[in-house]
């Protein structure tokens, strides 16, 4: 617990010294804000602060800190050093200068920014790679939710004529159309707070009980010497299981629908940078909770709860049964909530990303119901072909998590490179993005070729990981060279 102990109070002095100085290398200032200049009722519409922040926090974080926290307490103790460095250094960084470039840039989103600094041909395929992820988060996160609804409860005709897990299928769907296509603050700015403030009311019972159980779990500088609970190498795996909580590319995708919302610049901190610790502080805490259920001395969880060892290499239950046996009723409910409620809101947030981002590539308002469903029909027939192939497929969900995994750290690697771009323009520090863009850039090509597609050995895998580090800092050189000399 120690270990926890100063983790915790690393992320709160990361936000208030590291992210104080990033805010100042940014340089918020009082200009009109996109909320104001574009007002629309729709999607550019002014929110309290405090509002944003808890969508903010509920859009980044779904079960994000959660389940990637738990499958990432697997590999040991360095998951606490992953999560306190990465959410400092690299995620808060990312999600608050992705959302802070977005009002700068009339409340871009995530392609439009890419292409800016980085050229037109990668907006092109950050468009279609940002979209098709988006896509697959609100495919991911019908049918996990839809599975525990249905394992509850499902009507008996549903079941029959359509098979199972289709009702509530059906359910979360029409919810996804109506949250996506209605004006943000009907249902996303009234519902999501309520939702955030479950999580958070979770993760903080939680801290409580931590405090009053002491586990005795591993120590960070315990090290190598704790047995993995996992077969996959700590680099990559690691730094793509814990996303949420440390970086994720898909932070960038939600940081504008808030930055749409926003009527002061200097509201940028505390709701991008302050969210995002908010998260890693929720992940840390779950993170310690698997670490008594995998861990304890002289006996781990598992092994006193009952279905504990059946449960042992799946989130979701490994949620169920701490919440149940720590929270007790009230704590069932909450957990009820974590693995139903959040992946359903991320994933009608990830749609309507999507529905933004393709509606400002084609130039088509989103004023009229009549433009958005030209844009929602087929994007949700998309996601319904997804979602069949996902259920027709044994391993369909396995495959699909995993890309979705790689993909998801492959956009932050396409921000953090267009944000050091932004700062060497403007002749700012821009090494506080250029170090977590390098690293990002071998933990995404490394798991690509280990673990998606050509099963490369570990050692040859961080080989190639090595090149791609020093091609890319060659590339940068190179740039920065000619930019200099332009500028001069």
């Amino acid at each position: 617990m120690i270990s926890f102990t100063l983790s915790l109070v690393a992320l709160v002095l990361g936000y208030l010294l590291y992210g104080r100085f990033v805010e100042r290398v940014f340089g918020p200032d009082d200009r009109v804000t996109p909320a104001v200049a574009k007002a629309d009722g729709v999607d550019f519409i002014v929110l309290p602060s405090w509002k944003i922040f808890m969508i903010q926090f509920l859009n980044i974080a779904g079960t994000g800190p959660i389940f990637g926290a738990i499958m990432g307490a697997a590999f040991g103790p360095a998951a606490y050093l992953w999560i306190v460095l990465g959410c400092i250094f690299a995620g808060s960084v990312h999600d608050y200068l992705s959302g802070m470039l977005s009002i700068r840039l009339g409340g871009a989103n995530q392609p439009e920014i890419i292409g800016r600094y980085l050229g037109k041909t990668t907006k092109q395929v950050m468009l279609v790679f940002s979209v098709f992820l988006l896509m697959m988060v609100g495919a991911v996160f019908v049918f996990s939710p839809a599975k525990i609804l249905g394992d509850m409860w499902e009507p008996a005709y549903m079941i029959e004529t359509f098979g199972q897990y289709t009702f509530w299928i059906i359910i979360i769907f029409i919810y996804y159309i109506i949250a996506t296509m209605l004006p943000i603050d009907k249902i996303i700015g009234k519902v999501y707070p309520l939702f955030a403030f479950s999580l958070l009311f979770m993760a903080a019972a939680l801290l409580v009980m931590l405090l009053v159980k002491q586990p005795d779990i591993p120590e960070i500088w315990e090290g190598l010497s704790v047995p993995a609970l996992t077969p996959k190498s700590i680099f990559p795996c690691l730094f793509i299981t814990i996303a949420c909580g440390a970086i994720s590319g898909f932070h960038a995708t939600q940081s504008p629908l808030m930055a749409r919302c926003m009527k002061s610049e200097r509201m940028g901190r505390p709701i991008f940078y302050g969210a995002m610790i908010t998260e890693g502080i929720v992940a840390l805490i779950w993170a310690t909770v698997a670490m008594y259920f995998f861990y304890d001395q002289p006996t781990p969880g598992y092994e006193l709860m009952e279905g504990g060892l059946a449960a042992k290499n799946d989130a979701p239950s490994i949620v169920n049964l701490i919440c149940n046996d720590w929270l007790g009723v009230f704590g069932g409910v909450l957990a009820l909530l974590g693995v139903v409620a959040a992946p359903i809101t991320s994933g009608d947030t990830a749609l309507r990303s999507a529905r933004l981002i393709i509606a400002d590539f084609v130039k088509l308002e989103q004023r009229t119901i009549r433009k958005r469903l030209y844009i929602c029909i087929p994007m949700f027939a998309a996601v319904i072909s997804l979602l069949v192939w996902q259920m027709s497929d044994k391993s369909g969900f396995a495959k699909i998590w995993n890309w979705f995994g790689w993909s998801n750290q492959t956009l932050s690697v396409f921000m953090l490179w267009a944000v050091t771009v932004y700062f060497v323009q403007q002749k700012k520090p821009y090494v506080i993005t250029l170090i977590p863009a390098v690293f990002m850039t071998a933990v995404c090509t490394a798991f690509l070729l280990s673990e998606q597609l050509f099963s490369l050995g570990q050692y040859y895998a961080w080989i190639v990981a090595a090149v791609a580090c020093v091609v890319s800092l060659a590339w940068f050189g190179l740039w920065y060279r000619k930019n200099s000399n332009i500028n001069k």
